[in-house]
């Protein structure tokens, strides 16, 4: 019998990462969390992953949450019950925000609540869809994405079972909306991202690019740039940190909260109609990034 792969997330960040998602007051072991971290790196990261390039992705994920989400998934009640206290209100909103009635939003919320209690069954097991979560956005925004494909998905079922005489004739008012989910970026997003962007020095743009859009390694990175793995995994970090400051302050000075703006940062990208990668590979000349740079920049002179 051949011997179990070995992970390439180390016992003591496994063991560290338990601990914060809190996932042991839903019952959940160890060894169920490592499984279900193990399968995200393995599905979404990039193929031949270093230990340091796992580590970074996991730390970006939304472990609390995912936790939660795959507990109620799992049929765990009292995960079921924290669930409901903190997103029944939420949904409710939501669908009320995209259905824009108070009957179709009650009646498309209810129907959402049914697919994520998991009421029906497959080969004798509950199906949740709380179970497709993967923690790379906050809950909440993942919510508002099925939601909003649950409201288009009703809307082309009826458009085939209810021919448009009979809409028209019923008085039916057609928006533009229902065409696009609410969860497209907002504009102020994508004015704020290229403002952020277009800031950016060579360097940075090449470092995301590369790792973000050309799903390069941080190894491959570093052998380009002649720097150490290390370096790059630390610059990465503090740049994506960075980022996120200066989105903030972008979508504030053009109107947002602090709360829409937050929501606003987890829209996939590729819902964007901004063109990330021009932005991000313009004028790129890895040869020219400098190695002092780089290690400074990644708050570390030593290779």
């Amino acid at each position: 019998m051949s011997a179990p792969a070995q992970s390439v997330l180390p016992a003591a960040l496994l063991a560290e990462l338990y601990a914060g998602s809190g996932a042991g007051a839903w019952d959940m072991t160890l060894a169920d969390f490592t499984a279900l971290l193990e399968a995200l790196v393995a599905k979404f990261a990039s193929s031949g992953v270093g230990s340091a390039e796992a580590e970074t992705f996991c730390r970006a994920l939304k472990l609390e949450e995912l936790a939660l989400a795959r507990a109620c998934a799992a049929g765990h009640e009292r995960a079921w019950e924290t669930f409901l206290t903190r997103y029944r209100a939420k949904l409710y909103d939501m669908a009320l925000g995209i259905a824009r009635e108070q009957s179709a939003a009650r009646d498309l919320a209810d129907s959402l609540f049914a697919d994520l209690y998991g009421t029906t069954l497959r080969e004798g097991r509950r199906v949740s869809k709380l179970a497709s979560y993967t923690g790379r956005g906050s809950l909440e925004g993942w919510l508002r994405t099925v939601l909003a494909q649950e409201f288009v998905n009703r809307y082309r079922r009826q458009r085939h079972t209810v021919s448009l005489e009979e809409k028209v004739e019923a008085g039916v008012q057609f928006a533009a909306r229902v065409s696009e989910p609410v969860p497209v970026a907002d504009s102020r997003l994508q004015q704020a991202t290229a403002e952020v962007l277009s800031a950016l020095d060579a360097e940075d743009r090449f470092l995301l690019a590369s790792y973000h859009l050309d799903g390069r390694t941080l190894a491959e990175i570093a052998r380009t740039l002649g720097v150490h793995e290390s370096t790059i995994s630390r610059r990465l970090e503090k740049l994506t940190r960075s980022l996120r400051k200066h989105l903030l302050t972008a979508l504030s000075r053009r109107g947002m909260d602090r709360r829409q703006a937050e929501e606003a940062l987890t829209v996939d990208v590729r819902d964007f109609h901004l063109d990330v990668r021009t932005q991000l590979t313009q004028e790129n000349d890895p040869t020219a990034f400098s190695k002092q740079g780089l290690r400074a920049r990644a708050g570390d002179a030593r290779d």
